[in-house]
């Protein structure tokens, strides 16, 4: 049984989104879906720390190839 995790982002300053599927022998299957809202924040340096520090917790808990 051949598997591959996948992680996808929707770029984004204000919003940015993200998904992980898992593929196994074709079949796809989605294990999270989510949503970093970042207008409230007006500092690009602090945008981009957020979005790190989302993007490598998803990334640590889903292990994506």
């Amino acid at each position: 049984m051949k598997e591959k995790i996948i992680l996808g982002i929707d770029p984004g300053t204000a919003v940015m989104g993200y998904g992980v599927i898992r593929v196994t022998d074709g079949h796809a299957e989605m294990l999270v879906t989510g949503v970093i809202d970042l207008r409230k924040i007006s500092d690009p340096y602090l945008k981009l720390g957020k979005i790190f520090e989302r993007v490598t917790g998803v990334i640590d808990a889903y292990l994506p190839d």
